[in-house]
């Protein structure tokens, strides 16, 4: 096959919606590995991984991202059933959640408001843009739930995703230290705390590194921070006058 029948071919494949599928499932695959082999890593996390290996293959085809979130939404729609479907494992440990219900509230709650006032706070002083801010404000929760949140108040989404992708790593690396300094054993504590600082990345690392009872708290925090920053948030950016 010749140059032009190539480019004719790439031409082709490029439009298909399956290519963008493929290269998601192929980086992320390599991602893996790739954090494997530099011993499991924060800073080398596969979803960061990830999206640089994809960030490199978009800018070498040159296919926009648009088109290639057209043919990778499939995986998009997922992130809502994977988030659902924490609650399973949790399901295991009601009793003690209904123990604490009360200090898992007030936890929750207090984690919000800190994280978005410390956000907005520094964000103001160094001159943030009034967009930036809104994107900047829901960090801390979730990559589906801080778009949609984003969007709603006049963020980016897509500044959003980043910035919790970033928060969240920032959390795994940061979260076990902390825990040795402060001598914290207890895994629903390890959990709930990785869960409400870290997302999605700390509730990952819960499951594969403390045990079933941190994950199942941290997929509890993850849901219920969520959820309270779509109420909670407006009315603390409001505050703040952005």
């Amino acid at each position: 096959m010749n140059l032009t029948g190539l480019d004719q071919l790439w031409v082709y494949l490029s439009g298909n919606p399956l290519v963008s599928l493929l290269a998601t499932l192929v980086a992320f695959y390599l991602a893996t590995h790739l954090h494997r082999l530099a011993g499991h890593s924060t800073f080398a996390h596969p979803v960061l991984v990830a999206i640089a290996l994809l960030i490199g293959f978009l800018l070498l085809t040159g296919i926009d991202y648009a088109s290639y979130f057209e043919g990778a939404q499939f995986i998009h729609f997922l992130l809502g059933p994977a988030t659902v479907a924490l609650a399973i494992p949790l399901f295991d440990h009601r009793e003690r959640v209904r123990r604490m219900l009360v200090p898992i509230l007030v936890a929750c709650l207090a984690g919000i408001v800190t994280a978005v006032s410390s956000t907005l706070g520094i964000a103001l002083l160094m001159g943030a843009q009034p967009e930036v801010l809104l994107s900047l404000a829901p960090r801390s929760v979730t990559s589906p739930i801080a778009m949609g949140i984003a969007e709603q108040i006049g963020g980016i989404p897509s500044l959003a995703a980043a910035l919790v992708l970033l928060t969240g790593s920032i959390g795994c690396t940061l979260g076990p230290w902390i825990f040795r300094w402060l001598r914290i054993e207890d895994p629903s504590v390890k959990g709930f705390t990785m869960g409400l600082a870290a997302h999605g990345f700390g509730t990952a690392y819960c499951f594969a590194s403390v045990g079933a009872m941190a994950g199942a708290f941290a997929g509890l925090a993850m849901g219920l921070t969520g959820m309270l920053t779509a109420f909670v948030l407006p009315a603390i950016v409001a505050l703040f006058g952005v």
